[in-house]
């Protein structure tokens, strides 16, 4: 019997550390997420404060996108060399630093060095979190783990619509990244103190030798890998570009909304991604598919967000429902990364999620100035209170670009191997 408590008790131990190494790597994802959004609510005081237009609002926010994109595979291939710990922590201290001088700048220069920053900071939180969970629990619930990683990062982006909304209006959008700013400083010194990079005495130290740069870069050569990049991208691209930035424009624009409650209605989309990623990874590990719920959930992303945009005479109420089933429907991209690894070496895990990654956020990075670009086009010179007025015309026709890639998205999916959840390569 003693021997069973202590073995219940080291197994009860274990897993409390367990969820607190990935929790912590999660809690960076979170941080993460809040900023790639945080533009989202602040678009006008950005716009006036700059004197900049849509097209310079689209490149500041997405400036994130392309550090954070390009960054994804040196990432994911240092971090199987040298582990998630030491660079989550470094990465979070450079965004602590993007923060801080984002909120001072007072020149367009500084302000697109301090989203740099932000980007190049943010960018180890997911793939950190994916290894660590890969690393301390069991592979049948790494979909799972997958979506609930995706969740911490919903509620920061979640934190990052109508609450930042209304600190930005209480004290002003440059104290709101300063609190951010402390924010990350902290977890930085967190995860630096309780995270570890493998479970004590775990055989997974010595069972695949790490990645190298020629390793690494070969095994993305894969067409089949490239083929989940696409998948994800189609989710991941359209939903970045409007949730993360022009769908609280867009709101206040077509039903009148002031931009609290626009950031409020927007959120539906990161809520129901928080939902539908964790529940698509379950699904999934459940019934042992991958290719299907892809599938299923892309025609339907395509459906929501049609409907969404184009069907007429269509209600604020419906439309806060198919924000949020396009928003669940979205983060079944999860599910691309527990893919992605199953047909590919263990050895190269970190670069392949780096990979993914690279292609999720980097259709985000093309899309936000791509609508931005459109709308400027579309421009009939009309300016409110030192800020340049898009129609809701200009805006269905800039959303077309968010429409096409979510089509194309399901011509790949048919593409895609079928693992039925276990790994195929050694």
């Amino acid at each position: 019997m003693a021997a069973d408590a202590s073995g219940g008790s080291q197994h009860d131990d274990h897993q409390f550390r367990a969820w607190a190494v990935w929790g912590l790597a999660a809690f960076g994802f979170s941080f993460a997420f809040f900023t790639r959004v945080s533009p989202s609510v602040m678009g006008e005081e950005l716009m006036r404060e700059f004197a900049v237009g849509a097209a310079v609002l689209g490149n500041l926010s997405a400036i994130y996108f392309y550090i954070y994109a390009c960054s994804q595979i040196p990432i994911g291939i240092l971090m199987d060399r040298w582990g998630p710990r030491s660079m989550i922590t470094v990465s979070l201290l450079i965004a602590a630093a993007g923060s801080a001088v984002f909120s001072f700048s007072y020149d367009l220069t500084f302000a697109y060095l301090g989203r740099f920053l932000i980007g190049a900071g943010s960018a180890c939180a997911f793939v950190g979190a994916l290894i660590l969970a890969g690393r301390w629990f069991a592979p049948k619930r790494f979909a799972l783990m997958s979506g609930l990683t995706m969740l911490a990062g919903m509620a920061g982006g979640l934190v990052g619509q109508a609450p930042l909304a209304l600190l930005v209006d209480a004290f002003g959008w440059r104290h709101s990244m300063l609190v951010g700013a402390g924010f990350a400083f902290v977890l930085a010194l967190a995860v630096w103190l309780v995270v570890r990079d493998h479970p004590p005495q775990s055989a997974m130290r010595k069972q695949h030798a790490p990645s190298t740069w020629q390793g690494g870069l070969s095994t993305l050569a894969s067409f089949r890998l490239w083929g989940v990049l696409a998948v994800g991208a189609s989710f991941s691209g359209p939903m970045l570009a409007f949730g993360a930035l022009w769908g609280v424009p867009y709101m206040t624009v077509k039903f009148g909304l002031d931009r609290p409650d626009a950031a409020l209605y927007v959120s539906f989309n990161l809520l129901g991604w928080a939902v539908g990623a964790p529940l698509s990874g379950w699904l999934s590990d459940h019934f042992g598919r991958r290719k299907l719920p892809l599938l299923m959930a892309g025609l339907l992303n395509v459906s929501c967000m049609s409907a969404l945009f184009y069907l007429p005479g269509i209600s604020l109420q419906v439309s806060g429902i198919l924000i949020f089933a396009v928003g669940a429907l979205s983060a079944t991209m999860v599910l691309t990364y527990a893919l992605a690894r199953e047909i590919t070496r263990p050895s190269s895990h970190g670069a392949v999620t780096g990979f993914i990654n690279m292609g999720n956020v980097g259709a985000g990075a093309i899309l936000q100035p791509i609508v931005g670009i459109v709308l400027d086009a579309q421009w009939d010179g009309s300016v409110i209170n030192g800020v340049r007025h898009y129609t809701f015309d200009a805006y269905n026709t800039a959303f077309l670009w968010l429409i096409g890639p979510a089509l194309a998205g399901l011509v790949f999916i048919l593409l895609l191997p079928e693992t039925h959840c276990r790994q195929q390569v050694e």
